[in-house]
């Protein structure tokens, strides 16, 4: 079960003006499950994503990438779960074209005006054919209060689906945000194997929302890693239908910075419950990293913490073996730190005790505070490198016996 994350109820997920979204079964690697999301886009809608880095990047990201760089008016999305449809090729490639050239013929629009997205078992075909003929059935499911279906139709590991709505008061009128996520594993940026959608009703010119999305990144997906594996399918993509009748085209706009915010808050909430919701996690971890000369750093360590098998495990374990954690930060890159000057706390439910400091275990601990702290569900680790005024926010989790049985068994 995932850490303190349930899925919003349906009429909690606010409809997005000039957003409709459909969902089918259409049989792509299993029967009986919803695994086919069209979303459908009003005409004069803006459209920013940001993709995998993962050389080996999936034939539908290769296509995303391909039609955004051409300037179409996006008007469009499919998703399939089930086959990642990455690690196949030129067919691949032929796949996912033919899966937009599908949705066009659908919706009566251009093929380059639609993204396709896939996620699921990777160096396996995608059954383009059971996708194309699913395309009807989500076409005539298209509603704009279809989010909570979206969020579930998008799965494959998830054991719930992640969603996130928010009304907030812009230049005296109500802009709506909503948003859903997939992901469990192969969880680590840029980007994870994670899929994320949000859009608002609010207007952004291309270029604005083309740096809003990679901001929004930066502070949430690109702030999470369950085992530190790097997806070949992962997708964030930002959509503004400008609805609301409130726009923005530039960054000093009356009340940009409140849209910004909220862009950034949706987004992280959705990051967040990836890793509550991490393959077998049962504690939700915050590496918190400050006193560093410049953010990267800061970053550099705290993934180094959170990718460790051996800090993981401790916590899955409640096992205060926090000497482990020194030895991510002693790994993590920086060349010339300063071991005497790293402080490292460990806390939770408003507690936080000093574990080490001086090169060392700290004279106050107690292990039996450390062990007492390790039981809690969301724990938070928090060290000052010492040499700066940087800071940043890892979220992780911990490594449970289920997360081997999960992925030892996904094929299967």
């Amino acid at each position: 079960m995932p850490v303190n994350y349930t899925t919003p109820a349906p009429e909690a997920l606010f409809p997005v003006a000039g957003v409709r979204l459909g969902i089918a079964e259409a049989g792509i690697r299993k029967a009986n499950r919803r695994d086919l999301t069209l979303i459908a886009l009003d005409a004069g809608a803006t459209v920013a994503g940001v993709f995998t880095e993962n050389r080996f990047c999936a034939a539908p990201v290769q296509v995303c990438r391909r039609y955004l760089a051409a300037g179409a008016e996006i008007r469009a999305l499919v998703i399939n779960t089930g086959i990642a449809n990455a690690g196949t090729g030129e067919p691949g490639l032929k796949a996912a074209e033919a899966s937009c050239a599908a949705v066009a013929q659908t919706l009566g629009i251009a093929d380059a005006q639609v993204l396709p997205f896939s996620t699921g078992v990777i160096l396996e075909p995608l059954p383009v054919e059971r996708l194309v003929a699913g395309l009807p059935r989500a076409a005539a499911d298209l509603k704009a209060d279809n989010w909570h279906a979206a969020a579930h139709g998008i799965m494959t590991t998830d054991t719930v689906a992640k969603a996130v709505s928010r009304r907030v008061e812009i230049n005296g009128k109500t802009v709506t945000l909503t948003g859903i996520s997939k992901g469990a594993g192969m969880i680590k940026p840029n980007m994870a194997t994670m899929l994320g959608y949000l859009a608002t009703d609010a207007g952004v010119s291309q270029s604005l929302l083309a740096k809003l999305v990679k901001e929004a990144a930066d502070e949430s997906f690109n702030c999470i890693t369950v085992d530190g594996d790097t997806s070949t399918n992962d997708s964030f993509i930002l959509i503004a239908t400008g609805q609301s009748g409130v726009s923005f085209d530039s960054e000093g706009a009356a009340g940009y910075a409140a849209l910004r915010e909220a862009v950034i808050g949706v987004a992280r909430e959705l990051a967040q419950a990836i890793v509550r919701d991490g393959e077998g996690a049962t504690k939700f971890i915050t590496v918190a990293v400050q006193g560093g000369k410049d953010r990267d750093e800061c970053r550099k360590v705290g993934y180094a913490i959170g990718h460790s098998p051996l800090v993981k495990t401790a916590f899955f374990a409640s096992d205060p073996n926090l000497g482990r954690i020194l030895a991510a930060i002693g790994y993590a890159g920086i060349a010339d730190l300063d071991v005497d000057g790293v402080r490292v706390w460990l806390g939770s439910e408003g507690e936080e005790c000093l574990v080490a400091e001086n090169g060392g275990r700290a004279a106050s601990y107690r292990e039996e505070d450390g062990s007492r702290i390790m039981k809690a569900a969301e724990i938070t680790v928090r060290v000052d490198l010492g040499r700066g005024a940087a800071a940043a926010r890892i979220y992780t989790c911990d490594f449970s016996y289920d997360y081997v049985k999960i992925n030892a068994d996904y094929r299967s």
